[in-house]
């Protein structure tokens, strides 16, 4: 085989590998804890992918995870790995609820277009400044990311609970209800919002851009080898920071859709981690687009199982955290063996 044959083969198989090892180990987390691991598994894939139900409650969950998985992909073909997806989908979700506060919304699709519009806009803001900051000033995108994350995370709080409280929320602080002609609906015949699209589009349009386009093509160039691009002269600091606004974008269009389609406020609901679990989604599809839609499905899916492990076997319905913590760290010991795999017959891809 080619190295080109062993490296699309590997680029297939080390994730599948460590969610399949992700499972195991979390059936022997499941039988140290006293529950029976054969049961566990069968209750995860029933609960994910057992019923009409279910695959439902999957895409309802793998929704958001497909944009803001696409908050770290879209950098990191830039060669930035950015984190703060959670700091984007809160800026998104805040920057929807207060539309209402700041300008007379016209009802309908119009209105529910500018909501979705300040949502984007939002995100994309928070996701430049992650990249002007290590653009411009040097400052590593991992933590800027995870400190602004925090910072407007406290932000939303405060804004919640405070300026923007409904007196009419009294046990769980809320923004004012938006109005029903805002909401976003379902797709027909299923109990999934529209956000499943849009996510499925923006998956779909990262890719095309990233493959079809000279503009996405510069940007990978920028992020495989920066001394290359900045010798044939393509504008790194603009490209790098467009990556990140579009990544932003993505995850700002994921807290528009919490809000507008799910909670129908700003509350502490929000912030649920879906931010966090896209960094996991996006390591597993490799930051690849494409491949994040199906990945999304499938974590989306095991954490949908959750309350069917609580229901039936009285496993607290947040241990499939454990489950993808211990993938997201098969992921990262994954990416060690790229390029150092041997297959019968044929030479390491170093030695070719």
């Amino acid at each position: 085989m080619s190295p080109r044959t062993l490296a699309a083969i590997e680029a297939a198989a080390l994730p599948i590998l460590a969610v399949a090892a992700a499972l195991l180990a979390f059936g022997l987390f499941a039988a140290w804890g006293g529950y029976p691991p054969l049961e566990v598994w069968r209750l995860l894939f029933v609960g994910a992918f057992g019923d009409a139900f279910s695959w439902q409650n999957s895409l309802q969950r793998a929704a958001p995870l497909m944009l803001t998985a696409l908050c770290v992909a879209i950098p990191a073909q830039a060669g930035l790995m950015v984190i703060g997806g959670e700091g984007a989908l809160v800026v998104g979700a805040l920057a929807t609820a207060a539309m209402p506060y700041l300008l007379a919304v016209p009802a309908g699709i119009a209105g529910t277009g500018l909501l979705l519009v300040a949502a984007i806009l939002g995100g994309a803001a928070f996701g430049a400044l992650i990249g002007a900051m290590r653009q411009w000033r040097g400052v590593n995108e991992t933590i800027s990311g995870l400190l602004l994350a925090y910072l407007v995370i406290n932000l939303f709080k405060h804004v919640v609970e405070g300026p923007m409280r409904d007196p009419a929320s009294l046990n769980k602080p809320s923004t004012r209800p938006l109005e029903e002609s805002l909401l976003i609906g379902t797709l027909p015949g299923m109990d999934v919002h529209w956000g499943l699209v849009w996510g499925v589009i923006a998956c779909a349009a990262a890719s095309l851009w990233l493959l079809l386009t000279t503009h996405g093509f510069a940007t990978r160039v920028v992020g495989g080898n920066p001394r290359a691009a900045g010798l044939v002269g393509l504008p790194a600091h603009r490209l790098v920071i467009t990556a990140c606004a579009l990544g932003g974008a993505a995850a700002g269009l994921a807290g528009g859709f919490e809000v507008a389609a799910v909670h129908t406020a700003a509350n502490a609901s929000v912030i649920s981690g879906l931010g966090y679990a896209g960094i996991l989604v996006s390591f597993v599809a490799r930051h690849q687009p494409l491949a994040i839609i199906p990945v999304a499905i499938v974590l989306g899916g095991f954490g949908a199982a959750g309350s069917l492990l609580q229901r039936r076997l009285g496993m607290p319905d947040a241990s499939v955290q454990v489950l993808l913590g211990f993938a997201f760290v098969l992921i990262l010991a994954a990416e060690v063996g790229r390029g150092r795999l041997r297959w019968p017959g044929s030479r390491s891809r170093s030695a070719a």
